[in-house]
Formats: structure tokens, sequence, C-alpha cells
């Protein structure tokens, strides 16, 4: 038996369809929220003044270390399995992953 399992993402805010998955944090939380094309380009302007004067911080979330680390791993860092990421290796993942 064949099995055809499809993922629709539907924007979070008006439940058209959604074009991408966005990534943010505030005050120390981390989220993310199905957008549409509009309103992803939306959240960004209305971001942008903020972003604009902003630092980059290295802060990870816990559920996003193990792809940093597996990215690290196969591009020569030497990352071990636990502990804090290095400041170079998140650089270099962010870098990589615009």
């Amino acid at each position: 038996m064949a099995r055809k399992v499809e993922i629709t993402l539907v924007d979070d805010l008006d439940g058209s369809p959604a074009s991408e998955t966005v990534h943010f944090g505030l005050d120390g939380n981390h989220y993310e929220i199905d957008l549409s094309e509009d309103n992803g380009a939306r959240l960004r302007h209305l971001l942008a003044p903020y972003i604009d004067s902003a630092r980059r911080s290295n802060a990870y979330s816990a559920a996003e270390a193990p792809a940093i680390r597996a990215w690290a791993s196969e591009h020569g860092f030497q990352v071990s399995e636990r502990g804090r990421l290095h400041s170079d290796v998140i650089d270099a993942y962010r870098a990589a992953h615009p």
C-alpha cells in the first residue's frame, strides 16, 4: 500500500496559504509563525526600524542547537554533543543560513 502525505502551510494570521515559516525571538523567548508572502513582508516592514537599530546576538534556541551542531560537524568545526556552542560556530552557521 502506498501513502502520500502532503503538508500545507496555512498563514497563522488570516488562514490563507502560507509561503514560509518565520522564526524570531523576543524577551528571551523564541517563536515561529507560518505566514503568506504578504504577511511576511508586513512583519519585516514593521520590525525594520527595530532591527536597523539592534545588534545581532549569538543566542540560539535548544531546538536550533542540533541543526547547528550537525552543520558545524559537516563543515569541519569541532563541536561537543552537549554544552554551549562557540560564537565562531554560531556566526559561521548564521552566515551560511541568512
